[in-house]
């Protein structure tokens, strides 16, 4: 008899889990869904930041469970760890990532052991379509933040996800804003294409993926004291090509800044390098000694056609051997981060 109970249990399940489907909420259910979130929900509130969708999981009119999803947390540690971005990457590509910030289920418990699993499953089948026609980009990377005090993640490790580190502790309440709560949580991330996290960190996006990245001006990576040090070690070795004689902006602080421009992941010719210059606080600029103007008190970066005459004269070798000093100086024997110099030549 017991067996016969257990056939027939399945037997109800699977016939459900048949039956079921995932749909985006209309307008007119906002409320609703908003309700039924900040009442099962163990955080209480239906409160999304960013991007977001919401779906409601149903069979026959009744709702199983309710999923929302939200712009991905802007830095954590693990996850970035683990795509091995570098920081502008990160800003520039973390759009094609996604939150599964709610997940709530409707029924009782034990009621339908594997409808969580098949919620998420067929949720990720549409999320980047539904992204893509939302907001005008794709999704390649879906992250979830699990409480272990409260669960174990079965659904989202049923459903191909991966536990990749705990997050620091805080809570996203707005777009740039961060509460601590003291509590931390299990980091869980599933690739919705194949070697998602591979492309997230390539120096170039796939083709098909170019258009959706942001343009985003690099920041500078490089300390001050680490800029003031390159400077010296270059005006140091390597010999001025130019007359000296009133120049404004020293060899050695063009180069220092087309070196912090690659090391920082700065993508483009002589125009990109000025750019980045002029994007540098005054302290930074001050301490890859940029031309001080007397007249209105401010350090001034090199213009594009200044890198450029720098770039065509440098004696390559003794640049070259230079950056080897520093950067012996700077990580003894272990070798550092290749920057290459015009595609060509690398330091």
């Amino acid at each position: 008899m017991r067996d016969k109970q257990i056939k027939l249990s399945d037997w109800a399940e699977a016939a459900v889990l048949d039956q079921m489907r995932v749909r985006l909420i209309e307008p007119q259910e906002q409320a609703r869904w908003d309700q039924e979130i900040s009442q099962h929900h163990y955080l209480k509130n239906a409160r999304l930041v960013g991007e977001r969708l919401c779906y409601v999981v149903e069979r026959q009119g009744q709702w199983l469970a309710l999923l929302g999803w939200s712009a991905a947390a802007y830095h954590i540690r693990a996850r970035d760890q683990w795509i091995g971005w570098t920081d502008n990457q990160r800003r520039a590509r973390l759009r094609l990532v996604a939150n599964n910030a709610r997940f709530c289920l409707r029924t009782e418990p034990g009621q339908y052991p594997n409808l969580a699993s098949r919620a998420l499953a067929l949720n990720l089948a549409r999320l980047s379509q539904d992204w893509q026609q939302a907001y005008g980009h794709p999704i390649v990377l879906a992250e979830s933040f699990v409480d272990t005090q409260l669960f174990r993640g079965t659904a989202y490790k049923a459903s191909g996800w991966r536990a990749v580190g705990q997050s620091a502790g805080f809570k996203r309440v707005a777009e740039d804003f961060y509460e601590a709560h003291d509590r931390p949580k299990q980091l869980y991330v599933r690739e919705l294409v194949k070697h998602a996290a591979r492309k997230l960190r390539g120096r170039h996006l796939p083709a098909t993926l170019r258009a959706h990245e942001q343009k985003i001006a690099p920041s500078c990576q490089m300390s001050q004291d680490q800029l003031l040090s390159f400077w010296q070690t270059i005006r140091q070795q390597v010999p001025e090509s130019r007359n000296a004689h009133g120049l404004r902006h020293k060899q050695a602080t063009v180069l220092t800044l087309v070196f912090a421009f690659l090391l920082s992941g700065g993508q483009g010719g002589h125009r990109a390098v000025a750019a980045f210059g002029r994007d540098l606080s005054p302290t930074q600029r001050a301490a890859a000694r940029c031309w001080f103007n007397r007249r209105t008190k401010k350090y001034e970066a090199p213009a594009e056609n200044c890198v450029y005459r720098v770039l065509k004269a440098v004696p390559i070798l003794e640049f070259q051997q230079a950056v080897w000093a520093w950067q012996q100086g700077q990580q003894g024997e272990q070798d550092g981060e290749v920057v290459v110099l015009d595609g060509k030549v690398r330091v």
